[in-house]
């Protein structure tokens, strides 16, 4: 097998991203991250849940699926209740010499140092033998790794906030190719109409605002100060769940947008997008710090950030809703 995977720092870019260089497409992970329409925020707190999540991007699925609509490519996507259909699912293009996403609960996989259930995790399935499935993660996991198959069972059909049914996913090229070009302005008008436009108010700028005063009830009803806030700010700043790192691709790929379309606007709003990346890596510094100190003070500042960020990604994101080539 002539297996390509992809190297890069979040999970469905990584998995996507492999998938196409098995098909001849290779992309930077923030162009990636850009035409799937990834830029967004929500503020989820369930009492489910052991703390509230922060997310810095559009729900699971939905990257993917945008990326292979505006690039014009076949998505094929199976889900089942069932364990044993589940693995045909994947044997079978894997015996076929074809990679496949699979999404999943990391807390199952052999490799995971971090016992966190989180069902909203992809990798890419490429080999198998009798007791072991060879796969591809972040680089942070160390990108080819393995795992039981009795474990991916297990975290393929695991239940809970984000999971599917033992999704697998492929993709494929259709006859028509994409003009790259039109893809990003697509991608650019589609995602800001879609993040000035929130249908509740924990998603979008509007939950930026939101977070700003739910973090400090948030902190003083949590029974596990250390724990809580320690953990946010990894999965925001490293893990691909919160703020810092979507705001990262977001910046690099209007960058790599303007290089290409030379429009003003995408330039206006790249250079505010370096103050919000920094912004948002500073606020996981203070949910850190929180989680070291337990001082209240340092959340007080974090909801300072976060009100003043809410303010400057929607002028931000204004900028582009007006693009013109």
């Amino acid at each position: 097998m002539d297996f390509k995977y992809f190297k890069g720092q979040h999970c469905e870019t990584v998995t996507t991203g492999t998938l196409l260089k098995n098909i001849g497409i290779e992309l930077s992970e923030p162009m990636l991250f850009g035409i799937g329409e990834g830029f967004g925020y929500i503020f989820w707190n369930m009492k489910i849940m052991d703390f509230p999540f922060i997310g810095g991007r559009i729900k699971p699925d939905s990257l993917t699926e945008n990326i292979t609509r505006n690039l014009n490519l076949n998505l094929k996507v199976k889900e089942t209740t069932s364990i044993k259909k589940a693995w045909f699912n994947v044997k079978e293009n894997l015996d076929n010499k074809i990679p496949v996403g699979l999404k999943l609960d990391s807390y199952f996989l052999d490799y995971f140092t971090s016992k966190i259930h989180f069902a909203g995790h992809y990798i890419v399935a490429y080999a198998y033998d009798e007791k072991t499935a060879y796969v591809v993660d972040t680089e942070q996991q160390g990108s080819l790794k393995q795992v039981s198959l009795k474990n991916l069972e297990l975290a393929r059909n695991e239940k809970g906030p984000m999971s599917s049914r033992n999704k697998s996913f492929t993709i494929r090229k259709k006859r028509k190719d994409y003009i790259l070009e039109e893809v990003i302005i697509t991608a650019i008008l589609n995602n800001a109409k879609e993040y000035l436009n929130p249908p509740i108010k924990n998603i979008g700028y509007k939950g930026i605002l939101k977070t700003s005063t739910e973090i400090k009830k948030w902190f003083k009803t949590s029974k596990d100060i250390e724990g809580d806030f320690k953990t946010t700010a990894m999965l925001m700043e490293k893990a691909g769940t919160g703020g810092a790192i979507f705001r990262n691709f977001y910046r690099d790929f209007l960058k790599e947008s303007y290089d290409i379309l030379k429009i003003k606007n995408i330039k206006k709003s790249q250079k505010i997008f370096v103050e919000i990346a920094n912004l948002w890596t500073e606020v996981s510094s203070l949910f850190e710090k929180t989680g070291e100190t337990k001082n209240i003070k340092h959340i007080n500042k974090a909801s300072e950030i976060l009100v003043y960020l809410s303010e400057k990604e929607k002028f931000a994101v204004e900028l582009l809703a007006n693009i013109r080539c």
